[in-house]
């Protein structure tokens, strides 16, 4: 394994300005900087992570909090992320939140006593209360994610009401006037706007869901199969279509509908928010909101070290588009044939 002085004298530089490159302490000329990166390459020297630490103030790692159990979105959200951040030379450290108030405040405090460059988080309901204002407390930059917040730090979302009023009024469009919804967990933000997105879009229709068939499923498969089974037990007139409001639940919307012997979508039509990456191999393949997961995880990463390579402007929040994916669920002809 090579020293710094090895790759000093493989890219014909001194050893501070190896050093400046490696730990980023300096501005180097982008040709030089591509030279000793080479030679860091061609002589396979690896610095001292807990030196390079002490010198700069920077444990060249960043911290991912995010309830990672609950949602099949965040398995690739988080590969995005841990991929970006690689990418851009830090290493991820990531603790599962639960979407827990306490839990999310204990693992911040864990995560910044480990002296962490930046954090992503996914807040946890009221977590501007009190997660975020313990990472204020000791300056260091952190990203929202997901859901978004008051707080005053950088944030990065999918649109949430636009999406579910599309795939709300896509139904309409079809016939459907009876139309039931499962929202997420309360106090959660994205919940918040999605139900609004599905309102509205009823609103305009002139038409307003029974309250038995708008029911909270928790972002829990086991809760959304319980809710489902409430909604279509429930009087006539029943639902005709269903709108989900996660992935996690749509699975267990769809158990639900099976075990009632009801055929998605001769029987009702149905449409969530969230794709799967496996989503065309459902039978019927699901019409869905999808979310460009790979586009959040990396922007969040390239705010968060922008954030730690010192720029101080005003918080930033971005809302990125979802694609509207047509396929069989939704009972259109079209779209079972192709098209």
């Amino acid at each position: 394994m090579g020293t710094m002085a090895d790759v000093a004298a493989a890219a014909g530089v001194s050893i501070s300005t190896v050093s400046h490159v490696i730990n980023e302490t300096r501005r180097v000329d982008p040709r030089t900087r591509d030279a000793v990166l080479a030679a860091i390459a061609a002589t396979g020297y690896r610095r001292n992570a807990l030196a390079a630490a002490l010198a700069t103030s920077r444990s060249g790692v960043l911290a991912l909090s995010i309830a990672a159990g609950r949602n099949p979105y965040f398995g690739p959200l988080m590969r995005a992320i841990e991929s970006r951040a690689s990418e851009l030379g830090y290493t991820l450290m990531m603790g599962d939140s639960h979407d827990d108030t306490e839990i999310e405040y204990q693992l911040v405090g864990s995560l910044l006593d480990r002296r962490v460059d930046g954090l992503i988080i996914a807040p946890a309901p009221d977590s501007e209360r009190r997660a975020i204002p313990a990472i204020a407390a000791t300056g260091t930059p952190v990203v929202l994610i997901d859901r978004l917040s008051p707080a005053d730090v950088d944030q990065v979302a999918s649109e949430g009401a636009e999406p579910v009023a599309r795939l709300t009024t896509h139904l309409v469009e079809r016939g459907h006037r009876h139309i039931g919804v499962l929202t997420g967990r309360p106090g959660i933000q994205s919940t918040e706007e999605r139900i609004e997105g599905f309102r509205d879009a009823m609103a305009a229709a002139g038409l307003r869901a029974a309250p038995r068939h708008v029911r909270c499923g928790d972002s829990r498969a086991d809760e959304a199969h319980t809710q489902t089974l409430a909604i279509f037990g429930s009087r006539a007139p029943q639902p005709t279509a269903l709108v989900v409001l996660n992935n996690e639940m749509t699975v267990g919307a769809l158990r639900a509908l099976r075990d009632l012997d009801l055929r998605v979508p001769d029987d009702v039509a149905l449409v969530a928010y969230d794709d799967f990456e496996w989503s065309d191999l459902f039978s019927p393949g699901l019409t869905a909101a999808a979310q460009d997961v790979e586009a959040i995880g990396r922007r969040c990463v390239d705010l968060l070290v922008d954030r730690i390579g010192g720029f101080d402007g005003p918080r930033r929040v971005e809302r990125l588009p979802t694609a509207f994916h047509h396929r069989d669920s939704c009972g259109c002809e079209r779209a079972r044939a192709g098209g």
